[in-house]
């Protein structure tokens, strides 16, 4: 049995350029945990077809594609499930949430939403996904209609290559914790808030750097010499190496 938050893993078929077969690829379950549809037997995961240059050359992503490939009834080969910490907590009814996603990072907060809403949960549910243009946007429908049937869901999309904020920097799911102030700050200051991190990685500093600067520091933990300042006096160099999740915080970055 899956539960939304884990991950499985798919083994695409075929070798690398070393002739060796091709290694295991981990996607997100983004169906809840009683199954996709309610069938404990289906589960979903969120794929995004990999065709990319970068600095003049040309990427393909095994797997995505091969997925992306595949035709209904198609059988293939996966594993798991995996992972025991990036779930929602048992006592999942006790809590707000803070979700911070980029691309298909969404795909376990589909299904941890879908469950929370199911649940009939009454606490704040926030989803900031951010991506580069308006069609990267994942299930877009889904969690706009959700935000108009449930007063305490909250769906912010910042995209990051056709937005501007009012001081014409461009719009990354860090910045909304300082654009949707109104919205975030009693949801972050409430001691019953958990916050998730999922995405490419690398995410995670810059929205460090935010909480921190906003004072929400019972989401990171410090070391080192980080541990010994202020955390408005923490440099990049100590964001990406010396600050880490508290026990409020989750992430799954890639």
């Amino acid at each position: 049995m899956f539960r939304s938050g884990q991950s499985i893993g798919i083994l695409p078929p075929g070798e690398n350029e070393k002739g060796k077969p091709h290694k295991l690829r981990l996607y997100s379950v983004s169906s809840p945990s009683k199954g996709e549809g309610g069938n404990p037997n289906y589960v979903s995961t969120t794929v995004k077809r990999a065709n990319e240059e970068v600095d003049g050359v040309f990427y393909t992503g095994i797997c995505s594609n091969y997925l992306s490939n595949l035709k209904p009834g198609d059988e293939l080969s996966i594993t798991g499930p995996s992972g025991k910490r990036y779930l929602l907590p048992s006592n999942a009814d006790e809590f707000n949430y803070v979700f911070f996603a980029t691309g298909t990072g969404v795909a376990p907060f589909r299904g941890m939403i879908m469950e929370l809403i199911e649940a009939g949960h009454k606490g704040q549910i926030v989803l900031i996904f951010g991506c580069p243009y308006r069609t990267d946007l994942l299930y877009k429908s889904y969690f706009e209609s959700l935000e108009k049937e449930h007063d305490n869901v909250h769906y912010i999309k910042m995209i990051s290559r056709e937005d501007r904020r009012s001081d014409g920097s461009k719009k990354y799911v860090q910045t909304a914790i300082e654009d949707y102030d109104e919205l975030l700050a009693p949801i972050l200051a409430s001691d019953n808030t958990l916050v998730y991190l999922c995405g490419m990685k690398g995410m995670q500093t810059g929205i460090y750097e935010q909480l921190a600067k906003k004072g929400y520091t019972d989401y990171l933990t410090a070391k080192g010499e980080a541990a010994e300042k202020d955390p408005s006096e923490w440099t990049w160099e100590d964001l990406k190496t010396s600050v880490k999740p508290s026990d409020r915080t989750f992430e799954e970055v890639y």
